[in-house]
């Protein structure tokens, strides 16, 4: 069966770190750009980063510049969001997609696959 399963969000307090997990099966992540989208209540989905297939290029929105790190772990067929230094504005659901022979773009619709999300709290 092909899919995303993401894992790692919770209720943290405002400056905190969470790391999200999104792993994959039946298919290998290598040959697919990956990103992560959050969608706030009452917003549309949006993209924060993407990891290009093949050299690997990053792009952060932003709002998560210097705060946000993605990382591809091959060999556990898994990609890793770090998020620091968290606010109260990034409290979202957050998915991760996968998207097959597609570079550098949020077009949800370009995306092949998308896990279930994982709720991210940030609060005091």
């Amino acid at each position: 069966q092909l899919q995303l399963v993401e894992s790692g969000g919770g209720l943290v307090q405002p400056g905190g770190s969470l790391r999200l997990s999104c792993a994959a099966s039946g298919f290998s992540l290598d040959y697919y750009t990956v990103a992560w989208f959050c969608q706030a209540p009452g917003k549309e989905r949006e993209g924060v980063v993407y990891i290009n297939s093949g050299d690997g290029t990053t792009y952060y929105v932003d709002s998560v510049k210097g705060r946000f790190t993605i990382s591809r772990d091959s060999a556990k067929n898994t990609i890793y969001l770090q998020m620091n230094s968290l606010k109260s504005s990034d409290t979202a659901v957050y998915y991760c997609a996968a998207g097959f022979a597609i570079q550098s773009t949020f077009i949800l619709a370009q995306y092949d696959y998308w896990g279930q999300g994982t709720q991210v709290t940030v609060s005091s």
